[in-house]
Formats: C-alpha cells, sequence, structure tokens
C-alpha cells in the first residue's frame, strides 16, 4: 500500500497506460481523480471519473474548481493524455500538428499550472509526466509526437527546479515508456510488431502494468529523493 491515503489526480486515465495506472494507484491504497473525454468501465469506490479535454485551457481551469469541491489538496499528478496523428512531415497537415501539440504538450500545461502551484504551496507533491521513447530518439512519421514528447522532458525539468523553489519540495519526474501493448498497438501488423521487439535487449513489448509500476515508484515515498530525472521503461531499446 505504498500510495495509502493519497490523492491523485491521473489524465487519460481510461485507456492503456493510463487506466493501468489508475488501477495500481488503486491496488495500493489511492483515491484516484481520473480525467479523461470518456469515462471508463471501473466501478471502484476510490475512483471519481470526470470528464475533461486537458487541452482546453477553459476545461481545465473548469475541472480543477470541480477537483477543489472533492478535496481540499493533491498528492500527486499523472499527465498521461496523449494522442497521435502520424504522417511524413511533408504530409503532415497544420491539423494534425497541432491536436498533437495541443494535448500532449499544452494539456500537461494545463493542468500543471493550476496544481503545481498548490503542492509547491503545501510543500508537498509529486507529479509525473509521461514521455516517450520517440521523444528522446525521434521517429519517422511522428515529428509532431516526437516534439510533445521532448518538449515534456523540457516542462519536467523545468518544474523540478520552479516547484521547489523557496522549499515547495515538490518532485516532478518523467516517464519514457517503450512500446507498449495497448489496443492502439494490438491493431499493429505482426511483421512490425516483431520489428519492434527485435529493438528490445528484451525481446519483446512492455504491458501497461510494467509502466504503471515506474510511475508508482516515482509517485511515493520510495523515489523522495527523486527529482528532474526521466525514467526509460523500454526493454533497453535500440533505434
Amino acid at each position: 500500500m505504498l500510495l495509502k491515503n493519497k490523492i491523485a489526480v491521473v489524465t487519460g486515465a481510461s485507456n492503456g497506460i493510463g487506466r493501468a495506472i489508475t488501477n495500481t494507484f488503486l491496488r495500493n491504497g489511492a483515491r484516484v481523480i481520473g480525467l479523461d473525454l470518456e469515462e471508463g468501465e471501473d466501478r471502484n469506490p476510490e475512483l471519481i471519473p470526470l470528464k475533461a479535454d486537458v487541452s482546453s485551457t477553459a476545461e481545465c481551469e473548469r475541472v480543477w474548481q470541480e477537483i477543489s469541491r472533492i478535496t481540499d489538496h493533491i498528492d500527486i499528478l499523472v499527465n498521461c493524455a496523449g494522442i497521435t496523428r502520424d504522417a511524413l512531415t511533408k504530409k503532415m497537415t497544420e491539423e494534425q500538428f497541432d491536436q498533437v501539440i495541443a494535448v500532449n504538450l499544452k494539456g500537461v500545461w494545463n493542468l500543471t499550472r493550476l496544481i503545481g502551484p498548490a503542492m509547491q504551496a503545501r510543500q508537498t507533491g509529486s507529479i509525473i509526466n509521461i514521455s516517450s521513447v520517440v521523444g528522446i530518439y525521434g521517429n519517422i512519421g511522428q515529428a509532431n509526437y516526437a516534439a510533445t514528447k521532448a518538449g515534456v522532458i523540457g516542462l519536467t525539468r523545468s518544474w523540478a527546479k520552479e516547484f521547489a523553489m523557496k522549499g515547495g519540495n515538490v518532485r516532478v519526474n518523467a516517464v519514457a515508456p517503450g512500446y507498449t501493448m495497448t489496443n492502439m498497438m494490438k491493431t499493429v501488423p505482426e511483421n512490425l510488431l516483431e520489428k519492434f521487439r527485435g529493438q528490445t535487449m528484451l525481446g519483446r513489448l512492455a504491458e501497461p502494468e510494467e509502466i504503471a509500476g515506474a510511475v508508482l515508484f516515482l509517485a511515493s515515498d520510495l523515489a523522495s529523493y527523486v527529482t528532474g530525472e526521466v525514467l526509460n521503461v523500454n526493454g533497453g531499446m535500440r533505434l
């Protein structure tokens, strides 16, 4: 029960890695406020699902007011909501570029600008941003996605400094997953999945729960002296 009596906000909580993080937190004693565009199927009494579009500043300000009526503080924030709109740069549309920037980068800023200072005022808290191996190495056809995930790393390291000022004691870290078997990956042809497996030292893709375990570590007191770091969880990927 590493998160007993902790209150967490998780974005992108209904599917994939976000859902795995939410369930892992619940099993470890946290009360979770899960934000997503759609409500998931889970009905754990310790899960409070709220609909929110993280790309909208006004929407995030609204949901922050709703969260503030539910609880007087947040111990953990996980920015996990993300989308892809893949295309080679010469074929990528402005809409594809802007959509990914709005959710994956601005969406991280939208909530953290509200919750981070509140944590700093209480002088405690942990923020975990979900980046990607693509944000470190880049990837063909994902220039927009790679830019956002690299940007998340820049935000993480800046906020680790900013929210520690004046005794803020807020830890900010990122997790950079490799290819993970979410529903989205299950639509990828088997020959490509085999190629991805071959790029890892462990010879397989990650399960969402394995990414969630890394997030749990950073959210818990086990990582009480870890901040400003990027934890690569990619099976030893070689790109």
